[in-house]
């Protein structure tokens, strides 16, 4: 047996192929066209059961998996047939066939990873997620490719880092000497200060997106609230990886602080405002003063927070035109909140009627102007109040609640219109404002 298995064949390129070779290399690409089936057939269509992948996506696993295969065969045969020549010699290492086979093995590997984590995990998470109410297809299809770019990104970085090792090829960029040490960047530490804030981006998304959204959910608790805890957990995360950013790219941060303390007094003189507005988004977060969805009224401006930042908010006012707010006038100016505590807000319709008109049929006529009124709640319930006895008329108050806060004014304008066809059609008069000039003669 042993006779046959070493048979000379024939020679390729100085290296004798036998038949115990050639029966190994069948014996693995059987080997590996057996799981490949056993993939696609059995094991796949079970990890895929109810999940809504399109045709296109599953050809591009197919492909994926086909050019794996072929990989390991490629590899399988010069590794069988001895055949990893040196390409190109380096200093540090040599260029060889099979380390080109196992770089393409391993990209190949990590794309399959990707689709696998983009079209599967993120995507029936996102399907499911549609389902929830109060939560719009734009919203869910934005947050989806954000964090399947996300996954992406940190894979192909991690494909970046394995080129550095396998191809020797992490240069170092400059020496810098903090005091006694000397610190040397090479192009991995940036690659991997990178991957430190790509992975802190995708804990902050897993965390708020999958485990804060169930107990949001749950607990039903208010978007503004939602924020607020969302937007601490992104601070505290990405201060955590700053931190470990210096560490990674051999940074002392006791010696920065150290040498650079006079340049940080200036620098605080100078930005004290913005550390009053750092301080006052810290204040709006914790004390939720301001919330995001909180319809807001400074000055003669009323729009709707919606965005808290670190240094200031960001403020849509009814003309769909956006305002940039610091931070510290939402904490130190008065600002006036319309449905901070109830999202029901009461206003009111001026009205004055001539003396002498039947002040019963008057409050019967602007009470039925919001009949038809999609704008005004039902309840509470609008009510009349007689103000009082003006100068030269009677003067009303239609009292309503609305939800609509953004578009009141043009509410009011379909109410008074309204009032007015209702007060025509009764004969009711709105009077002038009239006063009575006498003329004294010396």
């Amino acid at each position: 047996m042993n006779e046959i298995l070493s048979y000379h064949l024939f020679d390729l390129i100085n290296q004798s192929i036998t038949v115990g070779k050639v029966t190994t290399l069948f014996a693995a690409i059987a080997l590996l066209f057996a799981i490949y089936r056993a993939i696609l057939k059995k094991y796949f269509p079970k990890v895929f059961e109810g999940a809504e992948i399109d045709v296109t996506e599953k050809k591009n696993l197919t492909r994926l998996l086909r050019g794996l295969v072929l990989l390991v065969f490629v590899l399988a045969a010069v590794l069988t047939f001895n055949q990893n020549h040196i390409l190109y010699r380096f200093e540090t290492f040599d260029f060889t066939i099979v380390l080109i086979i196992k770089a393409l093995l391993f990209v190949q590997f990590v794309r399959l990873i990707d689709w696998f984590v983009s079209n599967v995990i993120i995507h029936n998470y996102y399907a499911a997620r549609s389902r929830v109410k109060k939560i719009s297809d734009a919203t869910l299809s934005q947050s989806e490719i954000t964090a399947k770019r996300l996954v992406q990104s940190i894979f192909y970085v991690i494909v970046l880092l394995f080129a550095l090792k396998n191809f020797h090829i992490d240069f170092t960029l400059f020496n810098r000497n903090f005091g006694d040490k000397s610190v040397e960047f090479k192009l991995s530490n940036i690659i991997n200060a990178i991957l430190v804030i790509l992975s802190a981006r995708l804990f902050v998304w897993a965390i708020i997106n999958i485990f804060f959204f169930n107990v949001y959910q749950k607990q039903k608790i208010d978007v503004g609230s939602q924020f607020a805890v969302n937007q601490l957990v992104k601070y505290v995360v990405y201060l955590i990886a700053i931190i470990v950013c210096f560490h990674v790219l051999g940074i002392d941060m006791s010696l920065i602080l150290g040498g650079a303390a006079a340049l940080l007094v200036g620098i605080g003189l100078g930005l004290q405002q913005t550390f009053n507005d750092f301080i006052s988004g810290l204040v709006i977060l914790f004390e939720r003063s301001v919330s995001v969805g909180d319809v807001l009224e400074f000055g003669s401006t009323v729009g709707v927070v919606k965005k808290i930042g670190m240094r200031a908010s960001m403020i849509e006012t009814r003309g769909n035109t956006s305002i940039v707010v610091p931070n510290h006038m939402l904490v130190n100016d008065k600002v006036v909140n319309w449905n901070h505590f109830n999202e029901r807000v009461r206003f009111n319709v001026d009205v004055g009627v001539a003396y002498g008109s039947d002040t019963a049929l008057i409050k019967k006529l602007l009470l039925q102007s919001l009949d038809n009124n999609p704008y005004a709640e039902k309840f509470p319930a609008p009510f009349v109040r007689f103000q009082n006895f003006g100068d030269s008329s009677l003067d009303f108050s239609l009292y309503f609640f609305s939800r609509n806060l953004l578009i009141i004014e043009d509410i009011k304008s379909d109410i008074r219109l309204e009032i007015d066809q209702l007060f025509r059609d009764n004969n009711i008069t709105i009077p002038f404002p009239q006063s009575d000039i006498h003329f004294k003669r010396d």
